[in-house]
């Protein structure tokens, strides 16, 4: 589908949303991001990864990448509050190797793999450097990242503690990081924002999950326009 097709479709669709929800979309698209993105390996307490993916909506991140090597992903609704839906998850669950996939993948795309893990030669986080795209792994609670996931990786970022504890819950730490990186990246002049064919991407998505038989209405449109 051409980029002019996708404006088309993203207009005929807010026809089919409020005018408050679509005053909402087009507010909220601006402030979206894939500059920086979350990656989650065999995270296996559903309110952690959840309230994770909550913290992520809050903060603007568009996709988040979900690693299931050992365990499978669940979401506990009553944490998210609806906010998975407004998200793009990307699952790794079809190969023996789920991690280098998805790696091979976040590369592909131009990011930075930064593990959030304490090891030799981290950054504190607020040294980060966020001119590059960033991708922040976070492991479990029990056992942290993998092997993998930790030799593979381009970077060790960690978070300034004082206390006796040795690391943040998940939840935690991902939001901590994800508030100090997006007020960072939103004060900077580097390019963060969708560039228009993703923002249109995004809408239609978003619009997709508001109103029944889509899939419907989104065909009939596409053969009327001969864009099938």
């Amino acid at each position: 589908m051409d980029i002019e097709v996708k404006r088309k479709l993203a207009r005929y669709l807010e026809g089919f949303v409020s005018e408050n929800k679509a005053k909402l979309f087009n507010s909220l698209i601006l402030q979206r991001t894939r500059h920086i993105t979350i990656v989650l390996e065999d995270i296996y307490q559903s309110q952690n990864a959840s309230a994770v993916l909550r913290s992520c909506d809050c903060f603007g991140i568009q996709d988040v990448h979900i690693i299931e090597n050992r365990n499978p992903f669940k979401v506990n609704r009553d944490v998210t509050l609806g906010s998975t839906k407004w998200l793009s998850l990307k699952k790794y669950n079809k190969k023996p190797a789920n991690t280098a996939d998805c790696y091979d993948h976040l590369r592909k795309n131009g990011y930075r793999i930064l593990a959030t893990s304490p090891h030799k030669g981290d950054v504190m986080l607020d040294n980060l450097d966020i001119r590059h795209k960033l991708a922040l792994v976070f492991g479990t609670e029990l056992e942290g990242l993998s092997e993998y996931a930790l030799k593979h990786a381009d970077g060790y970022v960690r978070i300034p503690m004082y206390g006796f504890t040795e690391s943040f819950n998940i939840s935690v730490s991902a939001a901590i990081i994800l508030h100090h990186l997006t007020e960072k990246m939103r004060g900077s002049d580097i390019g963060w924002k969708l560039n228009e064919e993703e923002m249109l991407d995004t809408k239609i998505f978003w619009m997709k999950k508001v109103f029944t038989k889509s899939a419907l209405i989104i065909n009939g449109f596409l053969q009327k326009e001969g864009a099938e």
